[in-house]
């Protein structure tokens, strides 16, 4: 289950209108091929990129399929276009999207490849190096896997903001050096504390998308740093254009993954990343309502749930 399709369900994203099935994060085995399939065959253990992108146009010709001019995303239904997503026993898809799972990598860890590819996605879009110091905002699923990956690319310190203790507990154990309740009324004095100098974190990454987490990122980022934009709950925000001009800090926006789920099967495998650790619940998919309203709810502890077929 991803955020999307929780808010989905209640129509106030748009972009789960009804008739639709749900659901974009899966894995499974090939049951059957079209007759131009060349690279897979029925029983391969597969997952799949969530995005179909057309492979023609300008961007996906430059290799920024995230971007494509034609993109349809499984399990979506819009104004443009409805395509059934993988809350079901079978999902077609585009041979040109699906890759091989290792053999270590079970369906479960597989089916958390879609939004590793987002994290890792983000995390590609600035220079992450050993000694620098990287700040994730927002320690949800995206928040603890670009904390992961960050970790992965080696940065020295990883500072993990939240304004649930429980999400913050969560972030030390996948990696963090250090967790702050934005809560506190000391939170920046604290990050800053953290860095070297006092002068600002070399990397945030924003996995809200809201003012006050943006601005918080701005503001505990050093001179001539980076600011990646992953979340993006509100359409618009205040900005503090002249802090970002005077400081000279670099903004970059970062959407969906562009073919990265390869590398992201390698992190799982060579056990770089735990995606496992964010599963909390496998459940049959007949229990599917079930656990989408009890997320829906914000039942605490609730991190990914896994419907079974």
């Amino acid at each position: 289950m991803c955020g999307s399709d929780v808010h989905g369900m209640d129509g106030s994203t748009g972009r789960r209108q009804p008739p639709i099935i749900m659901g974009h994060e899966a894995s499974g085995v090939v049951e059957k091929c079209g007759e131009r399939v060349v690279n897979f065959h029925v029983g391969d253990r597969v997952t799949f990129d969530s995005t179909i992108f057309c492979g023609e146009c300008e961007m996906c010709r430059a290799g920024d399929v995230n971007l494509c001019e034609n993109r349809r995303v499984l399990g979506v239904s819009c104004d443009d276009y409805r395509l059934h997503g993988a809350f079901a026993d079978y999902v077609a898809v585009p041979e040109r999207v699906l890759y091989r799972l290792p053999d270590s990598v079970s369906f479960v860890e597989a089916a958390m490849v879609e939004p590793l590819a987002i994290a890792y996605h983000a995390a590609m879009r600035v220079q992450i190096h050993e000694k620098s110091t990287a700040l994730v905002v927002g320690v949800g699923t995206i928040g603890l896997l670009v904390l992961q990956v960050a970790k992965a690319m080696g940065a020295d310190e990883i500072i993990a903001v939240d304004i649930d203790d429980s999400r913050l507990e969560m972030a030390k154990q996948l990696g963090a050096t250090h967790c702050v309740n934005s809560l506190n009324d000391d939170a920046e004095a604290q990050i800053r504390a953290y860095t070297k100098g006092g002068k600002g974190v070399d990397t945030a990454f924003d996995a809200t998308g809201i003012s006050q987490t943006i601005n918080l990122c701005l503001r505990v980022t050093r001179i001539n740093g980076s600011v990646v934009l992953v979340g993006n709950l509100a359409q618009s925000v205040d900005f503090p254009l002249q802090w970002v001009v005077t400081r000279q800090q670099s903004l970059f926006g970062s959407c969906a993954s562009a073919g990265e789920y390869q590398k992201c099967l390698e992190l799982i495998a060579g056990r770089k990343i735990n995606v496992a650790a964010m599963v909390s619940k496998e459940v049959p998919l007949s229990e599917g309502n079930e656990w989408i309203r009890r997320v829906y709810d914000r039942e605490p502890g609730l991190y990914k749930i896994v419907l079974i077929p």
